[in-house]
């Protein structure tokens, strides 16, 4: 999918044109967590909402090329608000209600901000913040020097036009939770997101205008841009928010998914790990067809759990915060999954394997996940691709090199056109000469059923180079023990190379994640190399 129009405005162009072409059908579906409460608003509800919100977007001060952070929970404001602000032309930068005051402080400082959008809670954590400040939801009032924006949608002229964006005016911008460093400030377009995720939409959400798709993600994740915002209304699809708080419950989820006409459902592998530990024996879905993750990779035998209760297959897909989806299994395409593949390149994208000379390796061999940033010399960049890595020259040399955009993943491909996950390139563990990739040991540690989560590392060890150490939390009703150990090295000799085994074992409560629930594995590659309590041969 290369090249872009020279106009383009999701919020005008899409939600529009579906406001427009099937006014009734239902846009979005919000449902408070515990049922008390529910709202149901038509693509015409949604576009008159965002108009409101553009024109009080502007009274208050925020201009076209904004940045605007947005910090709120699964409310039905974040929807329309972020329309307003795309069709404003201004700059939302969707944070998660979870961040800190310091969080806070260094996105918007390190964003140049204009104006912060957030509840009364997030309001409590902007310190020293001299531009436009809103707040929606106050239940005690909106807070003193806030601008209350409940109030300014309802007094808001629906007529107000903006006028249109161009299609590389910035368009949103996203905070990376990376696993090293601070988070770098990615910067889409108003197309490269908002009209690249049509192939989010159509190849792997497999969306039309009779499906309700439901997105686990928090607001502030690019996740939920993917399959909350701009994949299903491209396809006209009804969005479904259950708007949850609080410690993730996975049997919430499965009542939710038996007791709504959900058709299409998108969960992150964190949750996912969790809900087939659940007793899924009596489980009954009726109304869902199709099932998609992305994050990080998916474990096979989560995959095989999940369709031994339900029957249906769960379809992964393959991206990042600076991309759409570049590698899937599409079931719209026919895909055959071959559970633990990343699936085949998104078409419109030269995804490859390339090595350090910057060359597509042979099939089989290791190398960086990289996308081919023209078909010919002057040619535009595919569609889908982030512009830039805002103010960060640095980190824009070293990603985009040559006529390629690196991913910073390792992988290989095989001979049919497969991709397979090895890990980040710098999580990646040698050992005695072998070239080791977590995941595969995790999934081989997540296979053992005491085992609730599980996460690799290399060790320094002045014989082999590197150990592999591998951190375990444990389910209920297991207890830590040399025995345990033995059977979980043994456990994975048996499931995966004999060389792959964790030689030390560590088990801890918990893991350490960022607050998009990804593994740090940095933190215990830290704690590892410093020692520690761990069990080990």
């Amino acid at each position: 999918m290369s090249g872009s129009p020279t106009w383009f405005n999701f919020a005008r162009d899409v939600v529009g044109f579906w406001a427009t072409r099937q006014p009734d059908a239902l846009a979005l579906w919000w449902v408070e967590e515990h049922g008390r409460e529910e709202r149901r608003l038509t693509f015409a509800q949604v576009d008159e909402q965002a108009r409101r919100a553009c024109s009080f977007f502007h009274a208050a001060g925020i201009r076209r090329g904004d940045r605007v952070l947005v910090m709120l929970p699964r409310v039905v404001a974040w929807w329309t608000g972020m329309l307003g602000l795309i069709r404003l032309g201004a700059v939302p930068i969707p944070a998660t209600p979870q961040l800190t005051a310091r969080d806070i402080a260094y996105r918007l400082k390190a964003g140049a901000v204009a104006a912060v959008w957030t509840d009364e809670a997030g309001a409590q954590r902007v310190e020293d913040f001299g531009g436009v400040r809103i707040s929606t939801g106050s239940v005690g009032g909106t807070p003193p020097g806030w601008l209350s924006f409940d109030a300014g949608l309802a007094a808001a002229d629906p007529g107000f036009d903006p006028g249109p964006t161009r299609a590389d005016d910035p368009g949103i911008y996203y905070f990376t939770s990376g696993t090293v460093g601070e988070p770098k400030i990615v910067a889409h377009t108003q197309a490269s997101y908002g009209l690249g995720h049509r192939l989010t939409g159509e190849l792997w959400l497999d969306g039309g205008t009779n499906d309700v798709i439901w997105c686990l993600s928090d607001t502030g994740w690019a996740k939920a841009a993917w399959s909350n915002l701009f994949g299903p209304w491209h396809t006209g699809s009804c969005v479904f928010v259950l708007d949850s708080r609080g410690a993730f419950q996975p049997h919430r989820v499965l009542t939710t998914l038996e007791n709504f006409p959900i058709t299409v459902w998108c969960a992150p592998p964190t949750a996912l790990r969790f809900i087939v530990k659940q007793d899924l024996s009596r489980l009954k879905v009726p109304h869902l067809r199709h099932c998609v993750s992305a994050g990080e990779p998916l474990n096979p035998e989560v995959i095989s759990a999940w369709k031994s209760a339900t029957g249906l297959t769960i379809y992964e897909g393959y991206g990042q915060t600076e991309t759409v989806v570049l590698i899937g299994q599409f079931r719209r395409l026919g895909a055959v999954v071959r559970p633990g593949s990343m699936g085949r390149p998104t078409p419109g994208f030269d995804v490859a394997v390339v090595g350090p000379d910057l060359r597509p390796v042979p099939d089989g061999q290791e190398g960086e996940v990289a996308v081919r940033l023209s078909a010919a010399p002057g040619a535009a960049r595919p569609l889908g691709l982030f512009r830039e890595y805002w103010n960060n020259p640095a980190e824009n040399a070293a990603r985009f090199r040559g006529e390629w955009y690196f991913t910073g993943d390792m992988a290989h491909r095989d001979e049919a056109g497969d991709f397979w996950f090895v890990g980040r390139a710098d999580d990646v563990i040698k050992s005695s000469g072998y070239r080791i990739g977590p995941f595969e040991v995790e999934s081989a540690l997540l296979e053992h059923p005491g085992v609730l989560e599980a996460a690799v590392v290399g060790r320094p060890d002045p014989m082999r180079g590197q150990l592999v150490k591998a951190y375990v939390v444990l389910r209920p009703g297991h207890a830590a023990s040399e025995k345990l150990v033995l059977e979980l090295q043994h456990h994975c000799r048996e499931v995966t190379a004999p060389y792959k085994y964790p030689r030390e074992i560590e088990f801890v409560a918990e893991l350490p994640k960022t607050v998009s629930g990804k593994i740090r594995r940095v933190e215990l590659r830290g704690r590892a190399a410093a020692g520690g309590a761990s069990h080990a041969e």
